[in-house]
């Protein structure tokens, strides 16, 4: 196996385990923290996150990821090792359609319209603007699913570059 496969496969396998993390832990503590704490510090909380979490050590792991995979999918297919190719493949389309595409249509809209919120200072007044915050992750849904979803894509695409790692680096 070529040394840029091996290298790929490490980093396909390092940036989903990254995104499946951040996920795991936003759904298990920070929005569960969040709704616990009083309204007004939660709308300003969740504001100060969604600014700070638009930086250099994020971007990789949610906007490189799915890049990561498919070029390790090619890298793999190209080597005429299609088994470890399809497994990294289908976690990048997998992760592009229900992680990424999901939190640009549905989370980053979300953000920006609670970033333009001004808290008020009663809390019934700011805890019917949280409630409709998280409500509104997914209407159809139970509160928070989009989390979920994306916290349950990254951990299947981390299990899907651990069975493609495994024979693609026996094959190698």
């Amino acid at each position: 196996m070529r040394y840029l496969t091996k290298a790929m496969i490490l980093v396909s396998m390092t940036l989903s385990a990254a995104i499946f993390g951040f996920f795991y832990a936003w759904v298990c503590s920070t929005m569960w923290g969040l709704d616990a704490a009083d309204p007004r510090v939660a709308i300003q909380a969740m504001q100060a996150m969604n600014a700070s979490v638009r930086n250099f050590v994020f971007a990789p792991a949610f906007f490189g990821t799915p890049v990561a995979l498919a070029l390790t999918a090619f890298l793999l297919m190209r080597e005429d090792n299609r088994r470890s190719a399809m497994a990294f493949g289908l976690a990048g389309g997998v992760y592009f359609a229900l992680g990424l595409l999901l939190t640009m249509r549905i989370n980053v809209p979300m953000n920006e319209a609670l970033a333009m919120v001004s808290v008020p200072d009663d809390a019934a007044s700011a805890r019917a603007i949280w409630q409709d915050y998280l409500l509104g992750t997914l209407a159809v849904l139970e509160p928070d699913t989009d989390d979920h979803v994306r916290c349950r894509v990254s951990a299947g695409g981390f299990r899907r570059d651990a069975a493609g790692a495994e024979t693609g680096l026996r094959c190698g």
